[in-house]
């Protein structure tokens, strides 16, 4: 009997950190159960696919980084598609669904995914599902999860509908419409689906967790806190459909018991004492609910540890053939010791390094290593410390049924175990939710096998967010809450992303520093919380401000004490082709950048300065620099050198703002976007008469949103328009690079 051919699909995906990747493997996996055979790669394996000549359904799972690029194993593969030369009826034979993820705190959403998504369509591609687009600013699994319960049903429709050669779904008579394929689309209540922008994008998904949230409001008071949350998280963005559906879960919920969210009572009708819900403790109705836990991920890693005669130095990281080791040469503090944070510039040396040439804008790699207390607390809370300077053999298991497995890149061999916690696994990670589901496995107390079971399942998403995801909770601190789960070195190998580097904008001009590279960075506190009773700083400020304490000085002082010696880092280049001041000096710009936003523009002006004197005879555009902070005698960074630049007829408009001291003085602007409304009128003719640039640096969370709402609002009073045509005049400025962020989370 002849055997039986499995349907095959393929799976395409481009991530940065890992998260696409995991996804698309976590699809390869699960095809079998479905009867169907994943085809998996990676976008720059094209020697593994042929699109050109691909006649089964391909679904894509692509991530965006930096300022809406495309992650660098997707780099070829998007500039490719986008050749103009290309003929629009190159894809016509392809069959696609799409996954992006993204972060609504940054202005360009899912930016990879929508390029992908558009040059299909427009080399006359067909979707045979909606496109889902999920936000790591409100839990990737808010779409990720109602995405990948549709997929299956949809790749067995496309397959279907491939195989009878009955395509008429898929072509033009529906418009390539998700909502016309049948059976293949799935409701509006768990998609966030493109809007017009990207502005729409944030818009659309706030409003929707809006919408939600006012209906859970509005249902009875005697619903718990934990139903509601588990409601909303479960729904995803609303809808007529979800509204519904939302309304009828809390009916149901408020009358399962009228007592007060976190008690029970007793048959006699007497309370007890209250209970109270935390990382390790859950209440009704989650406790007693069944759950909907993911597959377990299976295993691929084989893990031995081996004694050697010698103990390794952890000194950096062993990719040092692309890395510079530069010292830092000066480290002053600019804020003063009573201010809410502290700021440093730390200024390195590069003068015996010609490969760190940079321009103004440009960022920069510090490759840091993890807190030597937290790498030994692992150690032992692995029960490894005696192992520490022991061999990490790592090879695949011969038995695996990962699709895709290898044993990780970014892991050198003959490392020792000391050296694998310190410098290759981000062990400050917050754990995933597949994660949690291996830990189960590993976990002798019943009531904690319970408990990690909830917070990894589609109805305990609330208490995930709540208390592993909102308290940045590391693996360490997740570990510690559950002593009876031991898990094998194996398991946080394969599951812990790699460390990252931390990027910092160049806060100087060669120009003016030759062979010299200024940063400037705030330490980053964490707040305590139950399992962090001192909180925490975070692993690279905290690091570099540990690293230069010796060499400190103070704002007013000149010169580091050259009796010690100057501590040295690992750093790398990242030039930023966009983020720079226009080529045409007569151009106008306007840079916005509050607390260490300022940073880029220092280097800006500081290069304006020295073509200034160049070049006397050249024509020079208006410069105006938007900045903020809290106090003007504890925090206003660069002051000195900024008022030098007002004097010297480099920078033309200095509008700044205090939060705090103007608190008491109504009218006074208070924020970096309240000065931007004040001067309207000024900012929208240079950004629209004359054609000139607006650069902003900071918060993408708070400032970098609040500043583009400004912004939009500035266009419509001032050009007389509505809503949508202030979007897209916005729009039109970050198409021609007019409009230049460069935030962080």
């Amino acid at each position: 009997m002849p055997c039986e051919v499995k349907p095959r699909f393929v799976v395409l995906y481009g991530s940065q950190k890992g998260q696409a990747q995991s996804l698309a493997e976590g699809i390869a996996e699960e095809a079998q159960e479905h009867g169907l055979v994943a085809e998996l790669s990676c976008l720059n394996q094209n020697e593994k696919y042929n699109l050109e000549k691909e006649t089964a359904p391909v679904v894509f799972i692509v991530s965006t980084t930096g300022d809406g690029e495309p992650p660098d194993n997707a780099l070829k593969f998007v500039k490719n598609i986008k050749k103009k030369t290309l003929p629009t009826d190159h894809y016509t034979h392809l069959c696609y669904a799409l996954l992006a993820l993204g972060d609504t705190n940054y202005a360009n959403f899912c930016n990879c995914g929508k390029t992908i998504e558009r040059r299909l369509q427009e080399l006359g591609g067909k979707q045979f599902y909606a496109t889902g687009y999920a936000d790591d600013g409100t839990g990737l699994e808010v779409v990720v999860d109602p995405w990948l319960e549709g997929l299956w049903k949809a790749i067995k429709a496309a397959l279907s509908e491939m195989a009878s050669d009955r395509t008429g779904y898929l072509t033009g008579e529906a418009g390539n419409s998700p909502k016309d394929a049948p059976d293949s689309s799935i409701p509006d209540v768990q998609l966030s689906l493109l809007s017009i922008t990207d502005q729409q994008n944030c818009i659309s998904a706030k409003s929707s967790v809006e919408t939600v949230s006012e209906l859970a409001s509005a249902a009875s008071s005697s619903v718990s806190a934990s139903t509601t949350q588990t409601a909303v998280t479960d729904l995803g963005p609303a809808s007529p459909l979800g509204n519904d559906r939302l309304a009828s879960q809390l009916h149901d919920a408020a009358s399962v018991s009228s007592s007060k969210p976190g008690t029970q009572t007793t048959e006699a009708g007497v309370p007890p004492v209250a209970l109270a819900a935390s990382l390790t403790c859950s209440l009704p109705p989650l406790s007693e609910s069944s759950l909907n836990v993911p597959a377990l991920p299976p295993p691929y890693l084989d893990v031995s540890l081996q004694e050697v005669n010698f103990v390794e130095q952890i000194d950096g990281p062993l990719n040092k053939e692309t890395l510079s080791e530069v010292p830092v040469s000066k480290a002053v503090q600019l804020t003063r010791g009573d201010s809410v944070k502290t700021a440093l510039l730390l200024e390195l040396d590069i003068s015996a390094y010609s490969m760190m040439t940079y321009q103004p804008g440009d960022s920069f790699d510090v490759f840091c290593p993890n807190n030597a207390t937290e790498v030994e607390d692992m150690l032992h809370r692995l029960a490894l410390h005696d192992n520490r300077n022991h061999q990490v053999h790592i090879s695949l298991c011969t038995d695996t049924k990962k699709k895709g497995a290898q044993v990780p890149p970014y892991i050198p061999q003959n490392i020792s175990l000391l050296y694998l916690f310190t410098w290759c696994l981000e062990i400050r990670s917050i754990p995933k939710k597949a994660f949690l589901r291996a830990l189960v496995e590993h976990t002798g107390d019943n009531v904690q096998r319970r408990r990690l079971q909830e917070l990894c399942s589609k109805q305990g998403a609330a208490d995930y967010n709540l208390y592993i995801r909102d308290q940045s909770l590391s693996v360490l601190e997740l570990l510690s809450a559950f002593p009876s789960c031991s898990p094998p070195l194996s398991l946080l190998i394969e599951h812990l992303p790699k460390l990252q580097p931390r990027p910092y904008s160049a806060a100087s001009s060669c120009l003016r520093h030759p062979g010299k590279l200024h940063f400037v960075f705030n330490v980053v506190e964490f707040p305590a919380c139950s399992l962090r009773p001192a909180g925490r700083q975070g692993l690279c400020t905290g690091w570099l401000f540990d690293l230069i304490s010796p060499v400190l000085d103070f704002c007013g002082k000149d010169e580091s004490s050259s009796s010690l010696a100057l501590p040295k880092i690992h750093v790398k280049l990242r030039p930023n082709c966009s983020f720079r001041p226009p080529s045409d000096p007569s151009v106008p710009f306007i840079m916005v950048g509050p607390g260490t936003g300022v940073a880029p523009f220092i280097g800006f002006l500081q290069q304006r300065e020295k073509e200034k004197q160049e070049k006397p005879e050249a024509t020079f555009g208006e410069t105006w620099l938007f900045f903020g902070c809290r106090h003007r005698n504890r925090d206003f960074l660069f002051r000195e050198e900024l008022e030098g630049f007002v004097s010297g007829g480099i920078l033309n408009h200095l509008k700044v703002c205090f939060s705090r001291d103007n608190q008491e003085e109504e009218g006074r602007p208070k924020y970096v976007q309240d000065n931007l409304l004040i001067n309207r009128k000024h900012v929208i003719d240079v950004l629209l008469q004359q054609n000139g640039y607006l650069f902003v640096c900071g918060d993408a969370k708070n400032m970098a949103k609040d500043v583009n709402d400004t912004l939009m609002e500035m266009i419509k009073t001032e050009l007389q328009v509505d809503q949508l045509d202030a979007m897209k005049t916005l729009a039109g400025l970050r198409e021609e690079k007019r409009y230049l962020q460069d935030i962080w989370g």
